[in-house]
């Protein structure tokens, strides 16, 4: 098995939103924001190579959305899907396998592009099967009104009529290993429905992507959690349940959405867990 981290772009989101009901005087510690009270967003996503799978954990936004969508979220910098995978020798046409966490336009709009004469859409990775879960599918396309804005049709539906798209193994605990994909995933609801958090066991350390489940350093103390998600008081003992395997295994946290640290470990202190260590990719496996 070999990892590789790929930056699918960078973007804003505001502060409070962000953060929730924590006060800026708080958060803007750790993520300083602009004067538009915009803060330093990643699309960090991580590619799996083994034996002949290439697996990629997320899509970022993609880029087939107007001019007027992508003023909301400010694209800063010069990382892009087709230049990350480049640098690691791969093309979207080698990609087999598709994992998206959740389906929030930000995790999975790099999924789906614009068909060659913009006329409709299709996958943006035209030799992967797809991976979600059933519950969250129903979730995603049957959108409640408040997530209905993150839950774009353009970006989910095509997987399904195109016939990549597959469930993994509906989970009868909150912890399952992923026989189909060869990982552990860890299934949260306080964000949105059945977000699925992958476990990878490479070179004798437990990788952890963090899609939402923690976005940032800055969201490590446990009433950190941001205006986004859908059951805050059901994200409280998931994080703190989680945060606390974490100190106590040495899990690297893989920061989805941390413009600025990459990989995290953390420690337990007299205020609960905290930043241990920052790490990026690089230092830890190249």
């Amino acid at each position: 098995m070999q990892l590789f981290l790929i930056e699918a772009g960078n973007f804003k989101l505001d502060g409070g939103a962000m953060f929730g009901v924590v006060p800026k005087s708080l958060w803007s510690r750790t993520n300083p924001a602009d004067t538009n009270n915009m803060i330093d967003i990643a699309a960090r996503c991580l590619l799996i190579e083994q034996g002949n799978r290439l697996t990629l954990i997320d899509t970022g936004m993609g880029n087939k959305q107007s001019d007027k969508f992508f003023g909301y979220y400010y694209p800063w910098g010069e990382h892009n899907m087709d230049d990350s995978l480049k640098k690691h020798g791969f093309h979207r046409d080698d990609i087999t396998d598709v994992f998206m966490t959740h389906l929030h336009f930000d995790h999975c709009g790099g999924s789906v592009q614009w068909n060659k004469d913009r006329t409709g859409y299709e996958p943006a990775f035209r030799n992967a099967t797809f991976w979600s879960n059933e519950n969250h599918w129903m979730w995603a396309t049957q959108p409640n009104r408040r997530e209905k804005a993150s839950f774009l049709k353009e970006n989910i539906l095509p997987m399904e009529e195109s016939g990549q798209l597959k469930f993994v193994t509906k989970p009868k605990t909150d912890f399952t290993e992923a026989k189909e994909l060869d990982f552990g995933i860890l299934f949260v609801d306080g964000h949105t429905e059945k977000q699925m958090i992958p476990h990878i066991e490479y070179k004798g350390k437990t990788i952890v992507f963090m899609a939402d489940l923690l976005p940032t350093a800055g969201h490590l103390p446990v009433p950190f959690i941001m205006g986004y998600d859908t059951r805050p008081l059901l994200t409280l003992p998931e994080k703190e349940k989680f945060l606390k395997a974490a100190a106590d295994n040495n899990y690297y946290l893989f920061l989805e959405h941390d413009a600025h640290n990459q990989i995290i470990t953390v420690k337990h202190t007299e205020k609960g867990v905290r930043l241990d260590s920052c790490f990026t990719f690089d230092e830890l496996f190249n």
